[in-house]
């Protein structure tokens, strides 16, 4: 798997939200994307699925332009936004079958995905009456349902509890071992506990793409790293 963002720039007006940005990523990386509110970090990772339009610039998914290759790349690409858009009607089960139709794949990965998730006891409930962690689990199993080499997660355990979170934080290093992640989070002991790679952005910039201890460098933690960066 390659990812090639050649140039991108996106403006909203008169506001630029990413700025000729450059970006190449290879496969079985687990890859932190930081920075402030604002920063850019929706923009790019909707770019780069195909919900947003480019403006100036290219992305390369497997040596493709994804503008030309659409379908294609979105069959192999899994995304989880941060605000989860879920089919609260319907239930667990029927839902995942529901996105397992829609790419054409058996209802036997439905329930190895749920397995893998954590949401067994609840596949028979309706989406609306599960917790957040659950919801967010849901999401997460549409997301892996059809095997993509590029998952793109947008604060996956944004609102769950510390047990929630390290669960799926668990499934996340999982995939992580035969796929790529790209995970954006403001919550650096995530950044820490599972990315070999950090890149932030910063007023539509990329101010750092490196390995996580280079990243961090001479500063305490990465929370210091951050703020000095982004200051």
């Amino acid at each position: 798997m390659s990812l090639e963002i050649i140039n991108l720039t996106k403006k909203f007006s008169e506001q630029t939200a990413l700025n000729n940005v450059n970006i190449t990523i290879g496969k079985n990386e687990i890859i932190g994307l930081l920075g402030p509110n604002g920063a850019g970090k929706s923009t790019l990772m909707k770019s780069v699925v195909g919900s947003l339009k480019i403006d100036e610039g290219q992305i390369l998914y497997n040596g493709k332009d994804i503008v030309g290759n659409e379908i294609e790349s979105k069959k192999n690409i899994g995304f989880l936004p941060e605000n989860n858009p879920l089919y609260l009607e319907m239930y667990v089960k029927e839902y995942l079958n529901f996105v397992a139709n829609l790419h054409k794949i058996s209802s036997s990965r439905v329930d190895e995905v749920i397995e893998l998730v954590g949401i067994t006891p609840e596949k028979s409930k309706k989406i609306s009456q599960l917790s957040k962690g659950y919801k967010q689990r849901v999401g997460l199993a549409q997301a892996i349902l059809h095997s993509p080499d590029l998952l793109i997660l947008d604060e996956p355990t944004n609102g769950l509890d510390p047990n929630q979170i390290i669960e799926i934080r668990n499934v996340i290093k999982e995939i992580g071992k035969e796929k790529t992640v790209i995970l954006s989070t403001h919550i650096m002991q995530e950044v820490e506990a599972l990315c070999s790679r950090v890149i932030l952005i910063h007023k539509g910039n990329i101010l750092m793409d490196s390995p996580i201890d280079e990243f961090k460098g001479k500063f305490e933690s990465l929370e210091e790293a951050f703020a000095s960066y982004t200051a």
